[in-house]
């Protein structure tokens, strides 16, 4: 493979979309397979080969497959299960999503028939970089969740894991030498600060120090270079913001028409509440008139005074 290398005035597209990033690591090729297959790899902690790629793609208008799905689902040399999402705008419950659908990841797994066990089980794992948002408090960039018993620090030594990449923690991470670098900093760095120019002599750095982010950088260049796919991925891209825009505007909306028919109708059952409690409160003061001795008659020309 060719050396790559990124001058400053490079035009790149955004890899952090996410259709950029599904279209780097799904196509058909050696360079693409490849850099899927190191970055797996640098984030499990193992070395490990990917053998089969979904892309996942619903259709535009079904709401609901767009918020279960996830860039690249993938399976390894064992048998492994991966979902691997690029997520610029993550959502609040982005933590609790990737509990659901490890889950259902994890027990989607055929262990039927009579010569398999729960320990035909593989592992799975749920892998997310949340690019601009904050999710743990602690300053560490990535995270590996499993279950474990958390009083007294045990593990369940189970075979699901979550594993989260912040990106926006890395403001002391591309300050260290690309040789002193981990793996998973190596590729976190360069998705967070691929499309910053000044840092560009650092992301060559990592190109160095990193093959599989040199493949993916010969896929996205190729990307780049060719006006109708990057025509392509801008315009889902768009379509995508807009979507999320006319959700967004048509919740907004009706939440504040939700408020303010809240606000009428608590006027109008205030309003009702006040009549029927105004009436109780005459009857029983008519009760206690009656019950002092006093005519109805003698009640009556005393209200009417």
């Amino acid at each position: 493979m060719a050396k790559i290398r990124f001058d400053e005035n490079e035009d790149l597209i955004n890899i952090c979309y996410d259709n950029v990033f599904k279209a780097v690591f799904t196509k058909n090729t050696p360079e693409s397979q490849g850099a899927l297959s190191r970055l797996i790899s640098a984030l499990i902690g193992r070395t490990v080969t990917v053998v089969t790629v979904t892309a996942n793609e619903p259709a535009p208008e079904n709401l609901r497959d767009r918020r279960i799905r996830f860039d690249i689902a993938c399976k390894t040399e064992n048998q492994e299960s991966v979902n691997i999402e690029m997520s610029l705008n993550p959502t609040p419950y982005e933590p609790v999503r990737m509990e659901y659908y490890i889950g259902k990841l994890f027990t989607s797994q055929d262990i039927h028939g009579k010569d398999k066990d729960y320990n035909d089980l593989k592992e799975a794992y749920q892998i997310a970089f949340l690019v601009k948002e904050r999710f743990f408090a602690d300053d560490s960039f990535f995270h590996t969740f499993a279950y474990y018993d958390p009083e007294r620090g045990i593990s369940l030594n189970g075979r699901s894991r979550i594993i989260t990449l912040e990106l926006s923690k890395l403001d002391k991470v591309v300050e260290k030498p690309a040789a002193a670098m981990t793996a998973a900093e190596l590729w976190a760095v360069y998705f967070r600060y691929l499309q910053d120019a000044s840092k560009r002599q650092k992301i060559n750095e990592i190109l160095e120090h990193e093959e599989g982010i040199a493949m993916a950088s010969e896929v996205l260049m190729t990307i780049s270079r060719d006006e109708a796919e990057r025509a392509r991925l801008l315009s889902e891209f768009k379509g995508e913001m807009d979507f999320r825009t006319h959700v967004n505007y048509a919740k907004q909306k009706g939440l504040e028409e939700g408020r303010k028919e809240g606000l009428e109708e608590g006027l109008k059952e205030g309003r009702q509440e006040g009549l029927e409690e105004g009436r109780q409160e005459g009857l029983k003061e008519i009760l206690d008139l009656l019950k002092s001795g006093k005519s109805p008659g003698d009640i009556i020309q005393e209200y009417e005074e």
